[in-house]
């Protein structure tokens, strides 16, 4: 193909737009009079074109020959396939690759306006610049597991709800840096298949702030329990056999309840992660919300001692003690997880949706398969045998 079909006489005394130099490099006129390098090439069937500065002699500006230069290196970047957009020499010095804490401080300016209020905003900017701060300074596509664990081993025994956060938003930011193309390969901060395999799980460290019952020991519990009357009993055990929070079992009122699809529908503004949680019901646990249908004085399922208001988080406290047992309400999530974990065959991903624990990739699709709420039932209903059992 003709090349160095240009003179500088040429150019000086031609008014073209477009002037032609031969095997894609080209020199355009603007309207407003002033001249510019093109090179002009198709790529996958796509035409691309890439500006090589300004004509001219003086500073910053791009000879005739200086154009060539640059035209023929352009050419011998296509030739072995590459991209001349990334790859010439004179862009990759100017490229400066963002540093972790440019990408977290636009990922949460970005975020922000879809979360609930500045609490939220709050805590993202504690995870990302207080816990992070060693990392924020690295390349965003240089960060490594070493680098990770440096934030969050600190504090993973004796924090384990915060490290557990911290590690989330940064395996966040990290693949909000793929997708805009600024780094490449596996997520160092990914749990499942990686930090699993370096970390103590972090739902066992939780544990130690919520004390919990052997789930070997929860039949017993259960019959004592059965055996109290009032409604704390009752709102306790409806608790255990669905494993929600206490807050979301307190607060249920009869529009979520579908006795006929044996279904309760917790909304999202009622979920800590902010999400809809549809909770199969149990045999017994349709029988307590029949039963308090019964005698229903109030819009909640489970009526507090005030005219329409739900019982105390201390009501079903004293409804442990009263069946004779030392532990927390939320520790009942925990012996229901280890429950599933050591005596079924259900799937990790199918007890972490029934606990609402949306924290990665895999639960969340457990979440959108359309067979998981028939697992999640299989599984309920086999926890409320077991814990009926004599």
């Amino acid at each position: 193909m003709a090349r160095n079909l240009l003179t500088a006489l040429s150019i000086k005394n031609s008014s073209a737009a477009k002037l032609r130099d031969g095997d894609g490099l080209w020199l355009h006129r603007s309207k407003a009079g002033g001249q510019y390098w093109v090179f002009i090439y198709i790529r996958d069937g796509k035409r691309r074109e890439m500006g090589l500065g300004s004509f001219g002699s003086g500073t910053g500006s791009v000879t005739l020959i200086a154009a060539r230069a640059k035209a023929e290196e352009i050419r011998m970047i296509l030739g072995k396939g590459g991209d001349p957009f990334l790859e010439m020499e004179e862009r990759k010095a100017r490229i400066k690759v963002a540093d972790f804490g440019e990408i977290a401080d636009a990922y949460i300016e970005t975020m922000k306006s879809r979360w609930k209020g500045a609490k939220t905003e709050a805590g993202w900017k504690l995870s990302l610049g207080t816990y992070a701060k060693d990392i924020r300074k690295l390349p965003v596509d240089r960060v490594s597991t070493a680098d990770v664990l440096k934030c969050i081993e600190p504090i993973w025994h004796t924090k384990a709800e915060t490290a557990g956060k911290v590690r989330e938003r940064i395996k966040m930011v990290l693949d909000h840096a793929k997708v805009k193309g600024l780094r490449t390969g596996d997520n160092p901060a990914q749990w499942s298949g990686h930090l699993d395999h370096m970390l103590p799980s972090p739902e066992k460290l939780q544990r130690g702030h919520h004390k919990s019952m052997p789930y070997t020991e929860l039949p017993a519990f259960m019959e004592r329990l059965r055996a109290s009357e009032g409604t704390g009993a009752r709102a306790l055990e409806f608790t255990i056999l669905t494993a929600v929070r206490s807050g979301e079992a307190r607060g249920a009122i009869w529009p979520e309840i579908d006795l006929k699809k044996k279904i309760w529908t917790i909304p999202s503004n009622r979920m800590k992660s902010d999400k809809q949680h549809r909770v199969p019901l149990s045999d017994r646990a349709v029988q307590i919300v029949e039963d308090m249908m019964a005698v229903s004085i109030s819009n909640y399922v489970f009526p507090g001692a005030k005219l329409n208001s739900q019982l105390s988080d201390m009501t079903l406290a004293k409804a442990v003690k009263t069946a004779k047992a030392d532990v927390t309400v939320h520790g009942f999530r925990s012996s229901f997880r280890d429950w599933v974990a050591e005596s079924t065959n259900f799937q990790s991903e199918v007890a972490e949706a029934a606990l609402a624990h949306v924290t990665g990739d895999a639960v969340e699709r457990a979440y959108r398969r359309g067979d998981v709420l028939a697992k999640r039932r299989e599984m309920m209903s086999a926890w409320s045998k077991y814990l009926t059992k004599k």
